[in-house]
């Protein structure tokens, strides 16, 4: 069965930062639109119009003095609500819909219009607490979706993986308590925001439903790979999720100005390979996929690409890749993980 793919895109989300220095910049978005456009991709998927979240559904992961302080910097030049997050004129208006394009794209999802999706928005978000903005972050994409599928559609259980350079520090504080959604986490440590230690497993009954992979800069395409494969999928399998989310942050590509990670076009790939045989053993090929960082244009451009076409099961990899994935180094964090998460998890 070819699966149908759906996109998020909308002007109004490069916007955010229009002519303010920063390195989450809307070219970021504008690299990605091109190669949209551009004659390999244009057509190949459904695009979804985004809408705007409401406060009330922003009120699911936000406190309401939240909300109205990222909601009174819109029209203004600049302000600042962070040492990292600024905002401009739109960019109230652009997290508004970058919140909502998500919940429109869960909407098709369920409705049977497409299998998955990459919702291609900013401003990112999971570093997004529920009183501050922080780490470029307004809203918290992905958390805001994984509570809409829940009080929308009845998802008794969400899988949220994160394999951005930094850890979701919010992401974790939303459902750290919380037995029905899965928190994974791939990240550079100890670096911003700080929080990710692999003891950091969840509290109360949200007991092991986090796990955290925190990394030494350097790991590459087989480190992650391995990580993959000898951690999330024995967890996916006991976990059972009805839908998977991505925090997909290209900021561990081999060249990105941020990061000390090693990752190719063809590692996105695998992983995303990874997770779409997990989406279809588990959640019905119920998979969203949303921007985080990632901040090498050209990089970003074609991990993007490779991720788009893996959703499409047209992929750039071969079984020589996937081999030596398969036979390669498996770090030694994949042992402290397993050590720490097996009082939680018997599959492992």
């Amino acid at each position: 069965m070819s699966l149908k793919t759906g996109i998020v895109r909308h002007d109004i989300y490069k916007e955010h930062l229009a002519g303010y220095p920063h390195v989450e910049s809307p070219q970021r978005l504008q690299v990605i639109y091109d190669m949209l456009d551009g004659p390999e991709m244009s057509g190949r998927f459904i695009e979804i119009s985004p809408r705007d979240a409401t406060d009330q559904e922003l009120a699911w992961v936000h406190s309401k003095s939240h909300i109205k302080k990222v909601a009174a910097t819109d029209g203004k030049a600049h302000t600042s609500l962070d040492p990292d997050t600024q905002t401009t004129p739109m960019s109230y208006q652009a997290a508004k819909k970058a919140v909502g394009g998500l919940f429109c794209l869960i909407d098709k999802i369920f409705d049977g219009t497409v299998h998955n999706g990459f919702a291609l928005v900013r401003p990112p978000g999971h570093h997004a607490e529920r009183d501050r903005a922080m780490g470029f972050c307004l809203f918290n994409n992905v958390a805001c979706a994984a509570l809409y599928a829940m009080n929308v559609y009845s998802v008794k259980k969400v899988l949220i993986v994160d394999w951005d350079l930094h850890h979701g520090n919010a992401t974790q504080n939303t459902f750290y308590r919380d037995p029905a959604v899965l928190y994974f986490s791939t990240h550079q440590f100890p670096y911003y925001p700080g929080s990710g230690n692999l003891t950091e497993v969840g509290h109360e009954d949200g007991k092991g439903f986090t796990v955290n992979v925190a990394l030494q800069p350097g790991c590459g395409d087989t480190e992650f790979f391995q990580i993959f494969e000898k951690i999330l999928v024995p967890i996916t399998s006991s976990f059972e999720p009805e839908l998977i989310l991505i925090s997909a942050g290209f900021d561990t590509y081999v060249d990105d100005p941020l990061g000390g990670m090693n990752v190719s076009a063809k590692g996105y790939a695998a992983l995303t390979r990874i997770m779409m045989g997990l989406a279809n053993k588990y959640s019905a090929d119920r998979l969203l996929v949303t921007l985080e960082g990632g901040y090498h244009l050209a990089g970003l451009k074609k991990s993007v690409k490779a991720v788009l076409e893996e959703l499409l099961q047209e992929s750039i990899l071969t079984k020589d890749d996937l081999e030596t994935f398969k036979e390669g180094h498996m770090p030694p964090v994949v042992e402290e993980v397993l050590n720490v998460q097996r009082a939680y998890w018997p599959t492992l």
